[in-house]
């Protein structure tokens, strides 16, 4: 005889797979970057489609995903609704976490910290702690630069999924040479591998930049801080201490948010 107990927990674990299922679905409608039918969604899940379609009714009730034409489901308003929310509030701790670190890493190199999060093919700066010295790197909060040229945005293009990195080659691809596409994947791969990015007068001739990842408690990358400055204070021998400052305050600032 089944007891109260385990009757109790058996409607936990049910109720816990059924969420488990439905969030199953947002992820595959939003890996899929488009709308998808019952069936391709109950294919890509591994459930019949008569259990997609339940889920989705609920889904569609609820206003996570929406019906976009004939047969096809597509993400809801209120999904972007609670993403942006969540976008908000991660900037909000990042910024509290970050602002001390970058403080701190701008004293020890005397240069200008800066932190860039992605926004579709864009880095957009959202803070920086500028330098104290007369001739220096300044920028504004705000500040838009794109993914495919300077430190701070290959520096959040290469640790992005491989999906995320393949449209942004496409998208870049229109509108630049097969060299420079090429050009553009050697470095994403050597960024990755290094684990920065180091780029002289790419952005802005008088600029150098110096970036590392920073990544959030699932590994996923949260954004880049940045070190830039003039470009002829910048030498050779400078550069293994920098690497090392930059990736190791990138670093203090992803353990602090559980990265």
């Amino acid at each position: 005889m089944i007891t109260k107990l385990q009757m109790t927990e058996v409607l936990i674990m049910n109720g816990t797979q059924t969420l488990g299922r439905a969030i199953d679905i947002l992820f595959v409608l939003a890996e899929s970057g488009s709308t998808l039918t019952v069936s391709e969604i109950a294919e890509k899940v591994g459930i019949p489609d008569s259990t997609a379609y339940r889920f989705i009714q609920t889904l569609i009730k609820n206003g996570f995903v929406e019906r976009k034409g004939r047969g096809q489901i597509g993400l809801g308003l209120r999904i972007f609704d609670l993403a942006r929310s969540l976008s908000q509030q991660i900037e909000r701790e990042l910024l509290t976490v970050a602002r001390p670190i970058m403080e701190e890493l701008s004293d020890e190199t005397g240069e200008t910290t800066v932190l860039f999060i992605r926004s579709g093919s864009k880095a957009i700066c959202i803070e920086h702690v500028t330098s104290k010295r007369l001739i220096r790197f300044s920028i504004e909060s705000g500040r838009v630069l794109p993914l495919n040229s300077g430190a701070s945005g290959k520096s959040l293009l290469a640790f992005e999924s491989e999906r995320v990195v393949k449209e942004m080659l496409k998208l870049f691809g229109e509108k630049q040479s097969e060299e420079s596409r090429l050009q553009l994947v050697q470095d994403l791969e050597a960024i990755r591998e290094q684990g920065y990015a180091l780029t002289l007068g790419e952005v802005d001739s008088d600029v150098f930049a110096m970036a590392a990842p920073i990544f959030d408690p699932q590994q996923n990358i949260m954004a880049s801080l940045s070190v830039a400055g003039p470009v002829h204070r910048l030498s050779k021998e400078d550069i293994p201490k920098l690497i090392d400052q930059v990736r190791d305050a990138a670093s203090r600032i992803s353990v602090k948010l559980g990265g």
